[in-house]
C-alpha cells in the first residue's frame, strides 16, 4: 500500500514537472525550436491525467460502464500514447541534431537525410518484427510498440552520441539546452531498455521498478525544466583547422548537394529576353570594337606600308 501511494506520489509530481516544463518552454519562446520536445511533454501531461482518472474510475466505479471496458480504454490509451511518445523522441532527436549542426550547413542537410533513412527503416522492421504467426490482437499492439520503443531507443542512443562528441566543436556548452534536451533523452532510452530487460527477466519485480522508474522520469523532468528556465551561455565562434574532419565532411557535402549548372544548346531565340535586356545588347554592340579587316583590305594596308 505504500508504495501504490509512494507510486501515485511520483505520477502527479511527473504531470507537475511536465506542466512546468511545457510553460517554461512557451515562457521562453523556445516551443518553436524544440516543438517535438513540446508535443511529447504535452502528450505525456494529458496521458497522465487521463490514465491516473481512468485508474481511479476503475477503483471505485465512477462510471456506469464495466470493469472491463475501463479497463480497456486504459490498456489502449497507455499503449496509444507510448507508441506516439516513441515517434515523438525520434523527432526530438532529428530537431536536435538540426539545431547542434547548424553552423555547418553540409553536415546538417547530410546527416538529416541519413537520419531520415535510418529512421524509416528502423521503423519498418521494428513494426514488421511483431508480425509472428500466433500474435494477434492485443499482443500484437503490444509486441508492434514494444519493438518500436526499443529500436527507437537504440537510435536515439547511437544518435545522440554523436551530438555529445559534437557539442564542443560545435560552438556549445555543457550549459546549453541542445546539450540538455540530449542529455534527458540518453537517460530516458536508457531507461527504457534496462525496463524492458528486467521486466523480461524478472515480471514480478514490475512495482519496484516502476517507482525507479518514476523517479528517473521526474528527475529527467526536472533538468529540461532547469536547463530551459535557465539563461543559456551565447554560442561560441566556431573556428576548426584546415585540417578538421569537420570542416573536410562538410565541404564534400556542400559540393555533392550542389546544383549542376545549366549551358543553352542552341540558338537562343530573341523572345526569351525582356525589352529591356534588348536594348541593352543593342546599345551594347554600338560600342563594340571595328571588326577585323578583310584579307583584301589588309593586303592593300601593307602594300601602302612598304611604299612609304
Amino acid at each position: 500500500m505504500a508504495s501504490f501511494s509512494l507510486l501515485s506520489l511520483l505520477g502527479y509530481l511527473e504531470t507537475a514537472l511536465c506542466a512546468a516544463a511545457l510553460c517554461v518552454l512557451i515562457f521562453k519562446k523556445q516551443w518553436r525550436d524544440y516543438a517535438a520536445l513540446s508535443c511529447f511533454l504535452a502528450v505525456r501531461m494529458v496521458s497522465n491525467v487521463a490514465l491516473t482518472y481512468l485508474h481511479y474510475a476503475w477503483g471505485h466505479s465512477l462510471w456506469s460502464l464495466s470493469r472491463d471496458t475501463v479497463y480497456s480504454l486504459y490498456f489502449y490509451v497507455y499503449w496509444a500514447t507510448f507508441a506516439v511518445e516513441a515517434v515523438l523522441t525520434l523527432l526530438i532527436v532529428y530537431g536536435v541534431f538540426r539545431l547542434a549542426m547548424a553552423p555547418l550547413k553540409g553536415l546538417q542537410t547530410l546527416g538529416m537525410l541519413v537520419f531520415k533513412w535510418a529512421a524509416g527503416i528502423s521503423v519498418a522492421v521494428a513494426l514488421g518484427s511483431a508480425f509472428a504467426p500466433n500474435v494477434k490482437g492485443t499482443a500484437l499492439v503490444i509486441a508492434a510498440v514494444s519493438q518500436l520503443q526499443r529500436t527507437q531507443s537504440i537510435l536515439t542512443l547511437c544518435l545522440l552520441l554523436f551530438v555529445c562528441f559534437a557539442v564542443r566543436p560545435m560552438g556549445l556548452s555543457y550549459s546549453s539546452r541542445i546539450f540538455g534536451v540530449s542529455l534527458g533523452l540518453g537517460i530516458m532510452s536508457t531507461n527504457d531498455l534496462v525496463q524492458s530487460a528486467w521486466l523480461a527477466f524478472n515480471p514480478k519485480m514490475a512495482t519496484a521498478y516502476n517507482l525507479i522508474n518514476g523517479v528517473v522520469v521526474c528527475v529527467i523532468m526536472a533538468t529540461w525544466t532547469a536547463y530551459f528556465a535557465l539563461p543559456e551561455p551565447k554560442r561560441r565562434l566556431i573556428v576548426l583547422p584546415t585540417t578538421s574532419p569537420f570542416l573536410r565532411w562538410n565541404q564534400i557535402s556542400q559540393a555533392l548537394g550542389d546544383s549542376p549548372g545549366f549551358v543553352a544548346v542552341g540558338g537562343v531565340p530573341p523572345d526569351l529576353f525582356a525589352p529591356a535586356e534588348l536594348e541593352v545588347m543593342r546599345r551594347a554592340s554600338l560600342k563594340m570594337v571595328t571588326p577585323f579587316p578583310s584579307m583584301g583590305e589588309r593586303s592593300i594596308a601593307a602594300s601602302a606600308s612598304r611604299a612609304i
